[in-house]
């Protein structure tokens, strides 16, 4: 009669030897590209994250250099009064003195308001800047994206790698991953 444990026992010796024969390549390249799809979920948030900000900025950019213009046609406005008021008969009067000088202090003030920062000159540089940090962000988006595409190329070599059992590809697809990782924490860390 046969003993159950002892066939149990067997069996489990057959299942370790033949375990012990197995190729660990799928394992590590499962590993591997275990790894490579996390930092593509990072890098495709990154993306997200710095499209969003892009828009944000360019909407600022845009509203704020739509008040410059809405202040440059006030001024211009005031301007063209001034000299309508000294074009006229009696310009010499104090009545009409004190509106030409009311309109000229008006276009001043609306060209070089730095008490609030509403005037042009104070408009033009915040739009600016908004400019700057939406090309920036334009920048970074782009640079996640390349880090996203980078990371799919590996992924698909390490999955091909673990098909075919070609170890070339698997390292490949190990070495475009970490350079795409290392250039996604080159773009976090704005450094180009």
């Amino acid at each position: 009669m046969v003993d159950p444990v002892e066939t149990a026992n067997e069996q489990i010796g057959e299942a370790h030897e033949e375990r012990g024969h197995e190729d660990p390549w799928p394992r590590r390249m499962a590993v591997v590209v275990s790894f490579l799809a996390a930092s593509l979920a990072i890098a495709e948030i990154g993306a997200k994250s710095a499209q969003t900000a892009y828009l944000t900025h360019h909407i600022a950019a845009s509203d704020t250099w739509n008040f410059y213009q809405a202040k440059n046609l006030r001024a211009n406005l005031q301007k063209s009064q001034a000299e309508v008021l000294r074009s006229l008969p009696n310009a010499d009067t104090q009545a009409v003195q004190d509106r030409i000088k009311a309109a000229v202090a008006e276009e001043a003030r609306m060209r070089d308001e730095t008490g609030n920062g509403g005037g042009m000159k104070q408009l033009k540089a915040k739009a600016e800047q908004l400019e700057e940090e939406r090309d920036h962000e334009f920048h970074s988006y782009h640079g996640y994206e390349h880090t996203s595409g980078a990371l799919e190329i590996s992924i698909v070599l390490a999955s091909v790698s673990v098909v075919t059992r070609m170890h070339a590809l698997g390292i490949a697809a190990g070495l475009i991953g970490l350079a795409a990782c290392a250039y996604g924490l080159i773009v976090y860390a704005h450094l180009i």
